[in-house]
């Protein structure tokens, strides 16, 4: 088993959440949506509903392991102009709004690639930023990205998925911090109505090859839901449910924010009844 039990401020929360016998809730929204100004306030909203963590995504034209609501979010921010400069200036004002939250950036390989991989890590660091999730970035070719992150500070969180098997299991974990991110159900990603047992297993799997925290992407939308992951997780992390209440709000942002707060207060209630 490896073990990486890490030093940095994602760590310490996770480990704070486990220290008060709960899993951390994980919340996800992507920059730009509905607007710059407007993600930023919902993402706020994810922390002050009871998110530890939170994932500012980095809208892609192709996001092809996200589901069609998270799609239709991305597609929204790109027609709104997002930029990467924008997603930084989200990190950097939630990141100063709330430092009791570890703000995350989780982005597709080739943006970061395009930008500058040492710029990125250097900018991302810059604006208060915890690591970054890069779900499509093989470990193999991970080494420059990696070097850069840890230079600055910062956690590399990689994706593993019930069709991972043990030994690719030791080499991804062994290769990540902060977390490791168990998509645990095969396809891509959205709400589910049922949590089955392909999480539960791929969580005991990835454990047996790190002492990491597992955090489970299982398209969670209840607290219902959260508490039965939070039985067996570290961490339950939620998107789609997010992004499904600010489409349902329409053009009404007070709205949006009261619908994802009280939803992560639901969530947060649930990770802690596990």
């Amino acid at each position: 088993m490896t073990s990486k039990l890490s030093a940095s401020k994602l760590g310490g929360i996770l480990a704070a959440a486990k220290a008060e016998d709960r899993a951390a809730l994980i919340g996800y929204l992507p920059a730009g949506f509905p607007t710059v100004d407007g993600g930023i306030r919902a993402i706020k909203a994810l922390i002050e509903g009871g998110c530890d963590v939170v994932e500012v995504g980095l809208p892609h034209s192709d996001p092809v392991l996200d589901g069609s609501v998270i799609q239709t979010a991305d597609d929204i921010a790109l027609r709104g102009g997002v930029r990467i400069k924008d997603v930084l200036r989200t990190v950097q004002e939630v990141a100063a709004a709330h430092p009791e939250a570890a703000v995350l950036v989780m982005t597709y390989w080739n943006p970061v690639d395009r930008y500058g991989v040492a710029r990125f890590a250097a900018d991302l660091a810059a604006a208060g930023g915890a690591g970054c999730i890069l779900p499509d970035l093989p470990v193999e070719e991970s080494e420059e990205w990696r070097k850069a992150a840890d230079e600055h500070g910062l956690d590399t969180v990689f994706v593993v998925a019930p069709s991972s098997k043990d030994a690719r299991l030791a080499e991804v974990t062994a290769a990540g911090s902060g977390f490791v991110y168990a998509a645990a159900v095969m396809g891509v990603t959205g709400t589910r109505t049922a949590v089955g047992s392909m999480a539960e297993d791929l969580v005991a799997r990835t454990r047996a090859t790190t002492d990491l925290p597992v955090c489970v992407g299982l398209g969670v939308s209840d607290a219902v839901q959260a508490a039965e992951v939070a039985r067996f997780a570290d961490g339950v992390i939620v998107g789609s449910a997010f992004v499904k209440r600010i489409l349902a709000a329409g053009q009404d942002e007070a709205a949006a924010l009261d619908a994802v707060r009280g939803l992560a207060e639901e969530l947060a209630s649930g990770v802690r009844r596990r």
